[in-house]
């Protein structure tokens, strides 16, 4: 089935430049975007109840942008200054590069995976053996193979939930108006589950973001068709122009 209108469960892009708006132009292809899911903030109230000294940890492990976001939100509203020789490692680098908004950037604190899987950072954190590492999560998910390396690892860790995932609200039949859907966390798929209990693949191509999404997608017993980042394909724009033009060829030949 040839791909004509695609979901991407992201907010829209605001800038013109977006290679999103090339594709579609490009290849004539409609393209909503629409979260899944929308973030809600712990508030400081609610987080000290988790008994967590932030100051306590001298490294932070990022899964996600929004996770950065929240932490030195919470941190402003506890008053902490985040010292700093503090340490951050993140799964993937385009995370590492959005602690510019809030930091120094420097290559000695900031840590990535350059493949996107924690694994890759294994060599890196046993440069700091007695290391303890505050992980930041949502509630809805707490990054089950992250919390598996960890204690793989022995590594020290506390998990803190400094914000909350709660699922878009779909009309009944809506996902149906779709030849792909592109996911960007497990919390995206647990928000199509709760939207779309019954929900039957079909043709629909499904593609996404991340092992941990890659992973969430398997066990909801769904067929993946695009999975990214890949070495040829590092991000979701240049993996679904490539899948949309490999599509049209083959709707070409029919």
């Amino acid at each position: 089935m040839k791909i004509k209108r695609i979901l991407v469960s992201q907010p829209q892009p605001t800038s013109e430049k977006s290679p999103y708006y090339a594709i579609m132009e490009k290849y004539g292809v409609k393209i909503d975007f629409r979260p899944f899911i929308k973030v809600e903030p712990v508030e400081a109230k609610e987080f000290r109840q988790q008994r967590i000294n932030i100051l306590d940890f001298p490294a932070v492990i990022f899964t996600a942008k929004t996770a950065i976001d929240h932490f030195f939100r919470l941190c402003g509203e506890l008053r902490i200054t985040v010292p700093e020789e503090m340490r951050y490692y993140c799964v993937s680098e385009s995370i590492a590069l959005y602690l510019q908004k809030y930091i120094t950037y420097r290559k000695r604190k900031v840590f990535f995976s350059p493949t996107g899987k924690i694994e890759d950072l294994t060599a890196t954190m046993q440069k700091h053996p007695s290391e303890k590492y505050l992980l930041v999560v949502s509630d809805m998910n707490h990054k089950d193979d992250l919390i598996h390396f960890m204690e793989e690892n022995n590594a020290p860790y506390e998990k803190a939930i400094m914000y909350r995932t709660v699922g878009t609200h779909f009309e009944p039949d809506e996902v149906y108006n779709y030849d792909m859907l592109i996911f960007f966390s497990p919390s995206g798929i647990a928000s199509l589950q709760r939207n779309f209990p019954n929900f039957v693949q079909n043709d629909i191509a499904i593609g996404c973001f991340g092992p941990t999404t890659v992973h969430a997608v398997k066990e909801a017993g769904l067929r993946l068709d695009m999975e990214v980042p890949t070495p040829e394909f590092p991000s979701m724009t240049a993996a679904l122009e490539h899948f949309i033009k490999e599509n049209h060829k083959a709707s070409a030949k029919k």
